[in-house]
């Protein structure tokens, strides 16, 4: 055994410890589905208070927001109030308690009772709501807010004005409009219940624009893959091998390199770099990411994630460059030719198919299994120039180098040992398995088969960088929308 090949073996086994750490320790996280969930309630409640004497845009709200809005409402946040406790449990049992989780979910479960309460109220189940109230703590930075809620559908609430400030210092959006008016009708204040109508009206409208902006495009995309899945499955039931989905019309490589090089790019420049040398650098640079501002952080996710393709690249580039000049096919980066079709097609077929993955995913691991911790930076961040960075991080860097190393090399490499489908299989596996995350491995394998396919029939890594930075794209306007 050579010395190369024992220290890759070594790298290796310390790559796949903190692997398996990192993916076990997933299972017990959250997942953001909850979150954006809860986010896209939001904007129906907010559009159920849109008004208007026209009758077609009546029947398109109605139609988006669907019957009984208030009771499902209540039955989503009741579930993230479950998922929130249930977390509590895992992360107060776990070996070292973090008090900051700790305090964040105990936050986020006041807040969630707050909202049931209200929608109860609303729903004219006074008792349930008073009792949902009641079971605040004391000690929560919730209970003022809670206790004027009670006062207010008791018909008890003192009409101070601190008791409008706190209302709206506590409550947003439709659930603040609501409390608020409960606080003004006693008073009669036509004025004030006016200006608060006009409000909510306002909000209502925008509603119902982010409403429509958040179903309309993934149900158009939807319903075009699956027209073009079918036209696909057609072509491959009358031309067999020859059809585009026929597992004997791949494209195989001329692969210069053997197995050892794969290996050797894909634990040293990927793996080892990302896992132990970049925490390492960092490390040693004092930066705490924890204290920065929104923009301190999506500026400290860009420079780390360019920095970890930089030396991945690098490690790809002395890998292989005493094997130029490479073989026909070869990281081929073409302008023209027909990149842009491929590209945006597998966008639209990628839609049914990994829509059709997550909800299989949803019910497999029941809220668990953790998230992509960029989504939630995201979602949360309303800061249009740190929204901007995580654009050029997701839509710009990370197609660019994923693509190079999954596609362009890895997926083209494997095809030396294995078919091209056995190939795009592989090549997705490990690119699912990259993003650390249990819960993501199913939608992002299913993903990244899409993504090889496309590449392995373009033979061009525009088109897979292409329908990547439209995914990535796609999903960063989805979380501005519900973010906002």
């Amino acid at each position: 055994m050579t010395i190369k090949r024992a220290l890759l073996i070594g790298l290796t086994i310390l790559v796949v410890i903190r692997l398996l750490m990192s993916l076990v320790g997933s299972f017990n996280l959250p997942q953001v589905q909850s979150r954006l969930e809860l986010y896209q309630s939001e904007i129906i409640l907010q559009a159920s208070a849109y008004k208007t004497d026209d009758e077609g845009l009546l029947k398109t709200r109605d139609s988006l927001l669907g019957k009984d809005i208030y009771a499902k409402v209540e039955k989503q946040y009741k579930k993230a109030l479950q998922e929130t406790q249930d977390n509590y449990k895992l992360i107060s049992q776990s070996t070292v308690t973090v008090n900051e989780s700790l305090g964040k979910l105990d936050d986020l479960a006041d807040e969630i009772k707050l909202k049931v309460g209200i929608l109860q109220a609303k729903q004219g189940e006074i008792d349930k709501a008073v009792a949902t109230w009641k079971d605040l703590s004391l000690n929560s930075r919730k209970a003022e807010t809670a206790q004027i809620l009670t006062d207010l559908w008791q018909n008890e609430a003192k009409l101070a004005p601190e008791t409008e400030t706190t209302l709206r210092d506590n409550l947003s959006n439709w659930f603040e409009y609501t409390a608020l008016e409960q606080f003004y009708q006693p008073s009669n204040n036509q004025a004030q219940l006016a200006q608060l109508q006009a409000e909510e009206q306002g909000m209502a409208s925008k509603g119902v624009l982010k409403l429509f902006l958040i179903a309309a495009t993934p149900f158009i995309g939807v319903i075009v893959g699956i027209v073009l899945l079918v036209v696909l499955l057609i072509e491959w039931w009358k031309k067999g091998k020859q059809a585009l989905l026929s597992p004997d019309s791949g494209y195989r490589w001329e692969v210069p390199w053997d197995g050892e090089i794969i290996w050797q790019v894909l634990i040293v420049g990927f793996f080892f770099a990302s896992q132990y040398v970049l925490p390492l650098l960092f490390s040693l640079s004092g930066l705490d990411p924890s204290g920065l501002d929104i923009r301190g952080k999506a500026l400290y996710v860009l420079v780390s994630y360019v920095t970890m393709a930089g030396v991945g690249l690098l490690v790809l580039y002395l890998s292989i460059r005493s094997f130029r000049p490479f073989p026909e096919h070869w990281f081929p980066f073409q302008w023209g030719g027909n990149w842009i079709i491929w590209g945006f097609g597998g966008y639209l077929v990628a839609f049914p198919l990994v829509l059709l993955v997550s909800l299989l995913n949803q019910q497999l691991w029941q809220g668990q299994g953790g998230s992509n911790p960029l989504i939630l930076l995201a979602l949360e961040s309303k800061d249009t120039l740190a929204l901007l960075i995580f654009f050029v991080t997701a839509a710009i860097a990370a197609p660019l180098f994923e693509e190079i190393i999954f596609r362009g090399f890895l997926l083209a490499s494997l095809t030396r040992y294995f078919s091209t489908w056995g190939a795009i299989v592989l090549s997705s596996l490990v690119f699912s398995i990259a993003h650390l995350s249990l819960s993501e491995v199913l939608p992002l394998t299913v993903l990244g088969m899409i993504l090889g396919f496309v590449y392995s029939r373009s033979r061009n890594l525009l088109a897979p960088i292409l329908l990547h930075s439209l995914w990535n794209s796609g999903t960063l306007m989805s979380l501005f929308v519900l973010g906002s």
